[in-house]
């Protein structure tokens, strides 16, 4: 009877179309996921003018799908570990895409709200699924890039909002935007044929057969018979019950660092995401210059994620994300100064990449962190104390622009997160990472099987 050891397989895999069609369909999922936050930021302007709202009103309306976001990713995140990811995600999918759309047929902001609640449900349940199902699948030596490839959909598929507003809103209304958001949900039973299931959720289900068909297509040249039994080297003792392992086996403090950082990166993501537009529009630029601005902080969000990435795989992510979020941080609080446009744009781009590419990465960190056991807890639950500095984040921003702060300041208040986020990334324990947990007991069987070679000799 033969062992096949699961992570060893995914660890060493050649790249193979099986791993393009994860990463292709991952990418749309995200792609749609980003649309659909970032529109509100898109819509904001005309929102405001139509429904008459006070900016902290808006920002209270903005963080409506921040706080379905924040349920959203620490119910479905639990839920995918028990669940399996490719359910989990079709559910996440049609809830966000379902009622994004709905939200083009509100009357009145509170309609508006209870419909961006619901439809955060899925956007924030969806992310920390689909890292982890791409995370499971990725050969090793090239995860870190592949996750942050796969997660600059998000960025993506902000900038295509940023796009399509730029083009379609003064002609068609805010709504528009909302109709295309539609598109995900007619595509579900695509979605359904040809996103897989976690090789290692199948693995710890005992679907044998399902198993042996997945890592065929991962690993061809593998001899598979009937005999084979498929494990995991990742012990799962004490892992039974996934929100108390975050706890466990030295995670603690790390698993806080972790929710600071997000809490800190998420509140800088969606005051920016949220409040750029109207922040350079009250420095005198154009609704239509204003928009390009959000382009070029979600373009500087995907360089910043693949290139932080490629970094990441050659040393580690750690020291790349605590560089990031303090040159990040640099930059915000330079942005509230006058600059010639093309430095302005190199800012905004910078502080994309310190913003959302940092965000990116950040969940690419926590996969990696984790075991499979509890990999998507870990993650659905660093992203919902994150979604709470996400709610804060529009609403403290409309609090500031009420107070008639120079610009300088609404800018630098944004900044201190970054700093504080790098700070708590600084102390992350890798100790207590899952893969340097691998190495010591690799490193213990090794001095073991010494010792009784020289006992025997």
């Amino acid at each position: 009877m033969a062992n096949l050891n699961i992570n060893t397989i995914v660890d060493e895999a050649k790249f193979t179309p099986f791993h393009w069609n994860v990463l292709i369909w991952c990418l749309l999922i995200i792609i749609f996921d980003g649309y659909d936050l970032v529109i509100y930021g898109v819509a904001l302007p005309l929102l405001m003018q139509e429904w008459g709202l006070t900016a902290v009103q808006a920002g209270m309306l903005a963080s409506t799908a921040l706080f379905g976001m924040m349920f959203g990713a620490m119910s479905f995140g639990t839920l995918s570990d028990k669940l399996g990811r490719k359910e989990t995600i079709m559910i996440c999918v049609a809830i966000f895409s379902g009622f994004t759309f709905l939200g083009a047929f509100a009357s009145n902001p509170i309609e508006f709200g209870i419909l961006r609640f619901l439809a955060g449900l899925g956007i924030g349940g969806v992310m920390p699924n689909v890292v982890a199902l791409m995370t499971e699948y990725a050969p090793k030596k090239i995860r870190s890039i592949l996750v942050a490839v796969m997660f600059s959909g998000y960025a993506i598929g902000g900038m295509a909002s940023a796009l399509l507003g730029a083009w379609l809103v003064t002609d068609y209304g805010w709504k528009i935007m909302f109709y295309i958001a539609g598109i995900p949900f007619i595509a579900l039973p695509i979605i359904w044929k040809f996103l897989p299931e976690s090789l290692m959720f199948l693995t710890n289900k005992g679907k044998t057969e399902k198993v042996r068909q997945t890592v065929q297509k991962i690993a061809p040249e593998k001899v598979i018979t009937a005999d084979t039994v498929f494990v995991l080297n990742e012990a799962t003792a004490g892992d039974e019950a996934p929100l108390r392992a975050l706890f466990q086996q030295g995670r603690t403090f790390s698993t806080l660092m972790f929710w600071v950082a997000f809490f800190m990166c998420l509140l800088m993501v969606y005051a920016l995401g949220s409040w750029l537009p109207k922040l350079m529009i009250q420095a005198g630029y154009s609704l239509g210059a204003s928009m390009l601005f959000l382009f070029a902080l979600n373009i500087g969000g995907m360089v910043g994620a693949i290139g932080g990435g490629v970094l990441s795989d050659r040393f580690h992510l750690k020291p790349v994300l605590t560089i990031m979020f303090t040159v990040g941080a640099i930059a915000l609080i330079l942005l509230g100064f006058k600059s010639p446009q093309a430095i302005l744009y190199t800012l905004i781009a910078i502080a994309g990449a310190a913003t959302i590419g940092s965000q990116i990465l950040l969940y690419t960190f926590v996969a990696q962190f984790y075991p499979a056991a509890v990999r998507s807890t870990g993650m659905g639950w660093a992203s919902g104390i994150g979604r709470i500095g996400a709610i804060v984040g529009p609403v403290l921003t409309g609090a500031l622009l009420t107070l008639q702060l120079p610009h300088q300041m609404n800018f630098m208040a944004i900044a201190i997160p970054g700093v504080i986020a790098a700070l708590a990334i600084f102390w992350v324990n890798l100790k207590a990472s899952v893969d340097q947990t691998k190495t010591v007991k690799q490193l213990s069987l090794v001095e073991n099987e010494s010792v009784i070679k020289s006992s025997v000799n």
